[in-house]
């Protein structure tokens, strides 16, 4: 693809003043934005970004000049005179408030039956160009000067405390206080109606936590305390004060990714940052708190210190998601969050690393149209944080914590790459990591550390680890073993390596703190699961061990079939954690039984078997007191008996639905209780929890119903169900990959949403194309497609698609993906089969 040339290179701008005026109604908006920067020197054009706007007029220096739009989004600017230096450039400019969730756009909700609308923003990645003329490249940082013109009777917010209002009785116009230099992408505001909560953080900081009026107030306050103990956190950790005087955090009805870290304006999905104090999960719960934590990071990593392009985009989310789980620890440590990484990033990042094909986490951008693909939630959020996370393991957390320190001191608004963090962490801990930690960002995959002992030697080899068709390949890495016992190394950093000496029983990867898989030969691995029988591993390695044996299953180092006994070796089990995998372990041998219903009886008893110990011992019902973690594990272990068909199990499921209003509902509970009277009860059901979903103001209860209703079996529900995806009066743009993911993966529906996605794709590219989320779609129909013709009808739909930027990488992988399902169906079931039968 064209490299499209970097506009900073031709005029690098240090101020905005920008004026906007918002036709809410009208759906315009116009403004006037100056531009004081400089022209370098060989420069004889000011280029500026401009999307979708009309140019009405362009100064320089008080001078009419001339302008025209090229390639790119490029707005050029010029007149005879022009030379290097400094030059103040006006533009005045109009454009359209569009329905897709970037640029500035309307946000939809209902306040007691009125129907009702907020303007927001969303400019990352590179959507700032959309509502005004600039710039628009993460290194072109400025401070920004903003005035905007709305309707009366509304909340105004922006990056920075207002400076001053007026209100002539038809217009409000705000004006804000000058910003830091900042990157545009960071630039925000949101116009309507809000009720707000605030407090302030140890140091003084407003906090405040905003929503629409339909929302109850009480549901800001959990937010509200996590918020302001981030920003105290934070401001210890890193040595660096938050640099802003508030911090506001905002509930959009209609947003596109989970959140966004607007430098002191975050917006997030209502789920994401509202809880109902006696209604909401513990679950969402901590997801809110994960969520919050993350964007708060940003406003250091990413915000304060910036990267200079978007191939160090890992710079900003590997760390924020690291630190999410930092602070999070450190704000409830009774929640064992690191269990919960082990368990969701840990899992993710090593499934989707294993494919050939994937990106590494720092990954070459030369066009704005690939910038969309970077932003793989298992690569550069999960797999990324991963790595930081066997960094700050191997240089030791004070070290780690002094080279952030430094790197803050240093760096404070200004961009850097990678380097210049690694030189920080080195100068801070003694150990020079830049080689290293640069072999692992830059190589896509991961290794496999093979572990045999031979006479009185342990003889490791280390190789890439694949699951599906691959390449060949011969990439190594400096892997740090955090092993035991100590005789073994820190570090091997060569293909192959023996340890001499007598070791009965080494374990490698200890704390599952860095990125690779070990797989040991026997008699080592038996006596790792003997220890797991005798509870003499810790919980997160019960967790690793559980997860690399799927690993390796999957890419046919082993049987799946291997993975039934020591699913067994669990099954005295108490940790919450370590029970959801094992759940996910069972899911492994779903896909082997599904056309074989006798088989697939012994594989829902053997799931009810496993459960039933703390089934009768959790029951339904929370007791008075209860550690979270049971009442977290019993949802988990409830799903296995639903699985298992245990008919007391339905009946009480059933029981409880006619019982209790949906809000009575255990908020942990209830979408495993609306997916079992669904599939085991009536049409109607549906068609009653399509109501209640339309009407409540709940997100969560409406994600709770939308897992719940797509477990029906009938073919005219999972009709309907798809056919709402496309209806926005049912379903929002923002919720329609969930309902088609919930669908595609489900086994009676996934047939109709894989021919369902492929009959409207052609509305799948007007709503989402330019958004974030179109690849979910190529994404979701790979993790979910089994046979040979399935593959063969993605390969057929997807390939002519290749051509996409925004989808390619997507595509080639998940051709890959569904060739190594079913390679592997096609390998292991026979076996599966026999030892499921043979219980």
């Amino acid at each position: 693809m064209q490299t499209v040339p970097r506009l900073i290179q031709t005029f690098i701008p240090e101020n905005y003043n920008l004026s906007l005026s918002m036709d809410r109604l009208g759906r315009k908006f116009s403004g006037l934005v100056s531009i004081q920067g400089n022209l370098p020197i060989g420069s004889n054009r000011i280029a500026l970004h401009a999307k979708d706007l009309v140019i009405e007029s362009a100064l320089i220096d008080g001078k009419a000049a001339e302008f025209s739009f090229g390639p790119n989004d490029e707005l050029t600017i010029s007149h005879p005179d022009l030379m290097a230096g400094g030059h103040l450039v006006v533009v005045k400019f109009s454009g359209n408030i569009t329905d897709p969730m970037h640029g500035l756009y309307p946000c939809y909700y209902e306040d007691g039956g009125v129907k009702k609308e907020l303007l927001a923003t969303q400019f990352e990645s590179h959507h700032a160009r959309e509502v005004f003329p600039c710039i628009d490249e993460p290194e072109a940082k400025a401070t920004f000067d903003v005035c905007l013109t709305t309707e009366t009777g509304v909340s105004v917010l922006g990056n920075m405390p207002i400076s001053y209002q007026t209100n002539d009785g038809h217009n409000l116009v705000t004006t804000f206080q000058t910003t830091p230099r900042m990157s545009t992408y960071l630039l925000a505001w949101v116009v309507g109606e809000l009720i707000k909560k605030s407090t302030k953080t140890k140091r003084g900081i407003d906090v405040s936590i905003w929503a629409t009026p339909a929302q109850a107030t009480d549901s800001l306050d959990f937010a509200l305390d996590i918020a302001a103990r981030s920003i105290d956190f934070y401001e210890q950790y890193f040595g660096t004060e938050y640099p802003l005087p508030k911090s506001d955090h905002v509930a959009l009805p209609d947003f596109s990714s989970g959140a966004m870290e607007n430098w002191g304006l975050i917006t997030y999905r209502e789920i994401a940052l509202l809880s109902n104090p006696t209604s909401s999960s513990i679950s969402s719960r901590q997801y809110i708190a994960t969520v919050i934590t993350h964007e708060l990071a940003h406003q250091w990593f990413g915000n304060l210190v910036t990267m200079k392009w978007w191939n160090n985009l890992w710079l900003n989310e590997s760390f924020a998601t690291l630190m999410e789980y930092l602070a999070v620890d450190a704000l409830h440590p009774e929640w064992n969050v690191w269990l919960d990484f082990a368990t969701s990033e840990s899992i993710s990042a090593l499934r989707r690393d294993s494919i050939d094909g994937v990106q590494p986490v720092q990954i070459d951008v030369n066009h704005p149209d690939e910038i969309n693909t970077l932003f793989d939630g298992a690569i550069v959020y999960a797999k990324g944080a991963r790595l930081l996370r066997m960094l700050q393991n191997y240089v030791g957390d004070a070290n780690f914590q002094a080279g952030l320190k430094q790197y803050f001191i240093n760096f404070a608004y200004r961009n850097t790459e990678a380097d210049d963090l690694w030189n920080e962490i080195t100068q801070a801990s003694g150990k020079n990591i830049t080689d290293m930690m640069n072999t692992w960002i830059s190589q896509p995959g991961f290794p496999v550390l093979n572990v045999s002992r031979i006479d009185d030697k342990i003889v490791l080899s280390q190789e890439q680890f694949f699951i599906g068709p691959h390449q060949p390949s011969d990439r190594i890495w400096p892997i740090p073993l955090a092993a035991s016992p100590a005789a073994i190394p820190d570090l091997i950093t060569t293909h192959d390596a023996v340890i001499e000496g007598t070791i009965d029983t080494p374990q490698f990867n200890i704390g599952d703190t860095a990125h690779y898989i070990t797989n040991y030969s026997e008699p080592i691995l038996s006596a790792l699961i003997d220890n797991v029988r005798n509870n003499k591993l810790t919980t997160i390695d019960r967790i690793q061990l559980l997860n690399e044996a799927t690993l390796l299953a999957r890419s046919g180092r082993t049987s799946t079939a291997q993975l039934i006994p020591l699913i067994e070796a669990y099954q005295n089990e108490t940790e919450e954690h370590v029970w959801t995998m094992i759940h996910v372990a069972l899911n492994e041998l779903r896909k082997f039984v599904n056309d074989d219903e006798a088989t697939e009886r012994k594989l829902r008893n053997l799931s009810a078997k496993l459960a039933r110990p703390q089934y009768e011992r959790l029951g339904w019902t929370q007791q008075p007191n209860e550690p979270e973690d049971d009442t977290k594990l019993r949802a988990t272990i409830l799903n296995m008996m639903l699985y298992g068909e245990d008919e007391a199990a339905i009946n009480k499921a059933r029981e409880l639905y006619n019982n209790h209003s949906l809000q009575q509902l255990d908020a942990e509970l209830r979408p495993l209780i609306i997916s079992s009277v669904v599939r085991y009860g009536q049409e109607q059901l549906v068609d009653d929890l399509l109501k209640a979903y339309t009407k409540t103001q709940s997100s969560e209860l409406r994600q709770d119903i939308c897992l719940g209703v797509t477990s029906t079996r009938s073919q005219v529900m999972i009709s309907k169900l798809l056919d709402n995806i496309k209806d926005s009066s049912m379903v929002r743009a923002q919720d329609a990959a969930h309902w088609f993911v919930y669908l595609v993966r489900g086994r009676e529906s996934r047939t109709a949403a894989w021919q369902w996605v492929r009959d409207n794709w052609s509305w799948v590219v007007d709503t989402f194309g330019s958004d974030k989320s179109y690849d979910d779609f190529p994404r979701y129909s790979a993790g979910a497609l089994t046979t040979k013709q399935q593959l063969q009808e993605y390969i057929d739909f997807f390939e002519p698609k290749k051509d996409i930027p925004a989808l390619k990488r997507v595509i080639e992988m998940g051709i890959s993906e569904i060739e190594g399902r079913v390679e592997l169906i096609e390998r292991d079931k026979d076996a599966v089969r026999q030892a499921l039968n043979n219980l």
